[in-house]
């Protein structure tokens, strides 16, 4: 499986990303609101205080016990104890659901409908993130069950416009460059004017 993910900055933690389908999870959960680098450093931060990232083991943990764990300075994220719960619940999801592991989410799923499907259920995980997940396996990780490009959405096309399009330093700038021009039309990710995007509380 071609795994091409480049987005924090830190070797170590994009190698984490790249190898460990849990730790690829929770950094999608953690990509709103501050910038990608941040979300997507957050499993090793996290791995590197817990000394694991264990989903069953985390799930285990006392939940107040965890939200202090990801609070510390350098906190995980703009808001570690909201964050930090929605990743103990979805550590509890995988568990409970795909035997601890990340990766059994997507692993021999043949068609995207389901993966959607699965994606969907999963704590923090709302129509566009689940979306741009699935561009994220397809183009940077060689996971396409059918009509992933139809679940994808416009995430699956050509323009860089997320963590999906990043596997260099180079793409990273261009991403950033397409979300601050988005911004500059008042659009969206996804072309629409952003007078008309709902506040939604999963992303």
């Amino acid at each position: 499986m071609t795994r091409t993910l480049y987005i924090t900055g830190i070797e170590s933690a994009d190698a984490l990303l790249n190898r460990d389908g849990t730790a690829l999870m929770i950094g999608m959960l953690l990509d709103q609101q501050v910038p990608m680098e941040w979300a997507f450093t957050g499993p090793f931060t996290i791995r590197k205080r817990l000394g694991h990232l264990n989903a069953k083991r985390i799930a285990a943990m006392d939940v107040d016990k965890f939200v202090a764990i990801c609070s510390e300075k350098p906190a995980v994220h703009r808001f570690p104890r909201s964050m930090a719960t929605r990743i103990h619940d979805l550590c509890a999801a995988l568990a409970e659901d795909y035997d601890g592991k990340g990766a059994n989410v997507w692993r021999d799923v043949e068609d995207a409908k389901e993966l959607m499907a699965r994606l969907r259920k999963l704590p923090g995980y709302g129509q566009e993130k689940a979306e741009i997940f699935i561009a994220l396996l397809g183009k940077r990780f060689g996971v396409r069950p059918k009509d992933w490009k139809k679940y994808a959405g416009v995430f699956s096309d050509a323009r860089p416009r997320s963590v999906a399009d990043i596997y260099s330093a180079a793409t990273l700038l261009k991403v950033r460059g397409f979300k601050q021009m988005q911004r500059a039309r008042d659009t969206d990710k996804q072309d629409r004017p952003l007078a008309s995007k709902k506040s939604r509380v999963k992303k």
